[in-house]
């Protein structure tokens, strides 16, 4: 299990003093199994951010270079009024992300089609849109399910308190498949020390009654 190269080219993402892309990977086997809930909360639910990084009030957004197989990599922010977008979110279906595919199950998810363009840092949160380094190839339910409420939560807080969010999002891959197993999400509110967003979570690329082949993103029905 990999989760592709850390410590990405940022010549074009300019990163505050103190804040690193280096970052340990999570091992597949450290995560329990799916067992019917969208996500799990990993270790004791305190995302792991340096203490200089928990300090950091100054806004950014960084998304790691595709690696060798087209995979997304790292993607970090610090979420804040100046990074929220100003105009409504555009297209992203010319984007294909590695080991996407087309594909209805009209009877069993709603929406019909399985796979979602999901965003690893949501569009309400850094405006970031068609950009295939912050797009993976999930279901349905990462995107709803899984993701969303945690998205909702930090965009809501943003605009209530005017605060920042380190926001932290990986995509954890077995081997060499293309298709993610979940991903990885940390969030931690800066000027209340994680009062008001603290969270480390894995949540679940997977699909209640479809079966996902992740080499290649083919699946079928249970």
């Amino acid at each position: 299990m990999n989760l592709g190269r850390m410590g990405q080219d940022t010549t074009d993402q300019k990163l505050p003093n103190g804040i690193t892309t280096e970052v340990g990977a999570e091992e597949l086997s450290d995560i329990p199994d799916y067992s019917g809930a969208p996500y799990v909360v990993l270790g004791d639910n305190v995302p792991d951010f340096t203490e200089e990084e928990k300090k950091t009030t100054e806004a950014f957004t960084y998304y790691g270079d595709l690696d060798d197989l087209g995979r997304c990599t790292l993607t970090f922010a610090n979420v804040c009024p100046q990074t929220q977008p100003t105009e409504k979110r555009g297209e992203i279906g010319q984007v294909r992300p590695s080991g996407w595919h087309t594909v209805k199950y009209n009877d069993l998810i709603d929406g019909n089609y399985l796979y979602n363009r999901c965003h690893l840092i949501g569009y309400q949160l850094t405006g970031e849109n068609a950009n295939e380094k912050n797009l993976i190839t999930g279901t349905r339910y990462l995107n709803v399910e899984g993701m969303l409420p945690f998205e909702d939560m930090v965009d809501a807080y943003v605009d209530e308190t005017g605060n920042h969010v380190l926001y932290r999002v990986r995509p954890i891959f077995s081997g060499d498949d293309l298709v993610a197993r979940g991903v990885h999400m940390e969030a931690w509110s800066v000027e209340d020390a994680g009062q008001g967003i603290c969270f480390d979570v894995f949540c679940y690329n997977v699909q209640p009654g479809i079966v996902i082949d992740y080499v290649t993103g083919d699946s079928q029905r249970e």
